[in-house]
């Protein structure tokens, strides 16, 4: 596979990993803006915009956008996060340049105000149905007590009064200043013609203006607290963790991820053999959360309210135990081939490959090959696990617990 990348004179990044073997081509629009560039006035727009996106454009009804789409045979789709917006479609690599070129046109949407109303609507609706799913939103609040006024803590769907009151004026002057081409990556994976898509870039966002679309990266310092609260009609109790950890711009992203798997696996971890073999709890996982210039180690537990007692103590030996003895080779061993295989796999499918290419150049700057995250993760020893521990102790958690009343 071949690197190349390319900029527009406006600021656009084109980059792409070139396959000719691949049978297929996938391509995506990431863009730098999430709930972390929000004010309180505007919170949940960056949701509320990816989905006025396929509301199409001034000469693209909603209908046409889903029926070229539909023509093309693509896979598409598009997500929201605290920092990014990504659109992406998998496609046939004979309909890459069409894809593109309607990906191309549709980050340039009317913002109708007739669908601004019909789609205010739908986000509504779903802010009320992941406020129905607890394990959604224990971690949503505890993500907001655990990062308290730092912009990661913003929530990705905003609230009912923020969406209630956001108008199509303050949406349209949020696109301008945050869909700008500065603040845009194009990518492509697979089997592409690198130079086509770049002219087509060219032929289609050239003209697109650059803006001041920079982003705050205040520090933050955890304040460790715990925080329980009932919902009616709950079984369970749902509780989250959240502590320090590295950011994405951090090499020692693949060592936290190596401890998470050992820690929070599905399968074989210690939160596995301590709290689900035994039954003490339904579920139990912990993942790495890097950010732009912070992170979080998270992890979630679903139990019978009988156990949170005993699952809190377990989850304070486990933490306890790694800080005095650390991690041991079969552990760090069984950890790398799982985290191996997950990498190698995707990479097998371009689609499985566009979100690390791009979300690597958003990120840092740089193109890391499959064969270099091999390398970083075959790497990394027992020593650095233990070093990592030792300055991010995960004894500093915060704790957000929601169960029945």
């Amino acid at each position: 596979m071949e690197f190349k990348h390319r900029q527009l004179d406006n600021g656009l990044v084109v980059i792409g990993e070139i396959n000719p073997s691949a049978q297929s081509a996938a391509v995506g629009f990431f863009v730098r803006t999430g709930s972390r560039d929000e004010t309180p006035a505007v919170s949940g727009v960056s949701h509320f915009l990816e989905h006025m996106l396929f509301k199409g454009t001034e000469t693209l009804s909603a209908l046409e956008v889903n029926e070229a789409f539909d023509r093309l045979g693509a896979k598409f789709n598009a997500f929201t996060s605290e920092e990014n917006t990504v659109y992406y479609a998998a496609v046939l690599p004979e309909y890459l340049e069409a894809v593109t070129d309607l990906w191309c046109q549709l980050m340039r949407p009317s913002l109708r105000q007739e669908d601004f109303d019909i789609e205010k609507q739908v986000i509504l609706e779903e802010i009320a149905m992941y406020l129905d799913m607890p394990d959604f939103l224990v971690f949503d609040r505890g993500r907001e007590l655990y990062f308290g006024e730092h912009p990661c803590g913003n929530s990705v769907l905003g609230s009912v009064e923020s969406i209630t009151a956001l108008t199509s004026g303050q949406m349209r002057e949020y696109f301008t200043r945050r869909y700008a081409p500065n603040n845009m990556t194009l990518a492509c994976c697979g089997n592409a013609d690198f130079d086509a898509i770049c002219r087509l870039a060219e032929q289609k966002c050239g003209v697109w203006r650059p803006d001041q679309a920079g982003r705050d990266l205040p520090a933050h310092r955890s304040r460790p607290q715990k925080r329980y609260d009932a919902k009616a009609n709950l079984n369970r109790r749902h509780i989250a963790l959240y502590s320090p950890s590295v950011s994405m711009q951090d090499d020692r992203w693949y060592a936290a991820k190596l401890l998470s798997v050992i820690v929070g696996d599905a399968s074989g971890s210690r939160y596995f053999w301590s709290l689900v073999d035994p039954a003490i709890a339904d579920t139990a996982m912990m993942d790495i959360a890097a950010m732009d210039g912070t992170g979080a180690m998270c992890s979630y537990v679903c139990c019978d309210p009988q156990n949170a007692a005993q699952v809190e103590a377990i989850v304070n030996g486990i933490f306890e135990s790694l800080v005095k003895n650390g991690v041991e080779e079969g552990e760090l061993t069984a950890a790398c081939n799982k985290v191996l295989s997950s990498i190698v796999l995707k990479s097998e499918q371009p689609m499985g490959r566009l979100v690390s290419l791009g979300f690597n150049w958003v990120y840092r700057r740089e193109y890391i090959s499959v064969a270099q995250d091999v390398e970083r993760i075959r790497a990394i020893t027992v020593e650095d696990i233990k070093n990592l521990i030792a300055e991010f102790d995960l004894r500093g958690y915060t704790l957000y617990s929601l169960g029945p009343q």
